[in-house]
């Protein structure tokens, strides 16, 4: 801006950006994947960096932002190593168990650490939305493409003791945009895809139903 630096095609296409608000390109080649304008990337950016030194300055959350991770399989290996070491476990023999609490968990003024795994929070579910009062996978509202998830309770356990009905459990991809793709690095994880969260269904669907309907949960959205 004052001239000191020559300007390239870099400094170039963040004025652009700036102008018509969206993100850099070159930027994108070394951040964590978003489809955000430029204004809602900045914010979330700063929003990520508040989350991390918070936790560095006064130590473990309660709760943790799971949206907020860039490498977030690291961070659930982590919370299972955690777990193995404490009943020591194998860490092969572990799973998880998905708890969607209730919308008045949110309303604490202060949050507990749970005995084990962690409570999360900050995902979105798309192309339905999650019935608090039934405690179950509904239909969306008219006119709403995305609905916020309540906090969620994610417990290792050893997988032989999961008694989990797979018959009353959509299997939903987690995936870190809307985009729904990415590209699969060197340690097999795929840039987009996170994993798969087991949600409870009503008597009256299957898993298949919400399948067709392309339910999945989702990490951040597109403003």
């Amino acid at each position: 801006v004052k001239g000191l630096v020559v300007m390239d095609a870099n400094l170039d296409e963040v004025a652009t950006g700036i102008l018509r608000n969206t993100r850099p390109s070159y930027w994108m080649k070394v951040s964590y994947p978003s489809l955000k304008p430029l204004s809602s990337y900045v914010a979330d950016l700063v929003a990520r960096l508040t989350f991390f030194s918070n936790w560095e300055r006064d130590g473990h959350p309660p709760t943790y932002w799971i949206s907020g991770f860039f490498f977030t399989q690291s961070f659930l290996t982590g919370i299972l190593q955690n777990y193995a070491r404490k009943f020591q476990l194998a860490i092969d023999t572990l799973g998880w168990q998905y708890n969607v609490m209730k919308k008045s968990f949110a309303d604490q003024e202060t949050f507990t650490k749970p005995e084990t795994g962690c409570y999360v929070h900050g995902l979105f579910m798309e192309g339905a939305r999650w019935d608090d009062d039934a405690g179950c996978i509904a239909e969306s509202l008219p006119k709403v493409l995305f609905s916020e998830i309540p906090y969620m309770h994610w417990d290792p356990l050893e997988k032989h003791k999961d008694d989990t009905d797979m018959n009353r459990i959509y299997m939903s991809p987690l995936y870190k945009t809307s985009e729904r793709k990415g590209v699969l690095a060197t340690t097999g994880h795929s840039s987009n895809r996170v994993m798969t969260l087991n949600f409870k269904i009503s008597a009256k669907h299957t898993g298949k139903y919400w399948t067709k309907r392309g339910v999945a949960a989702l990490c951040a959205l597109d403003t």
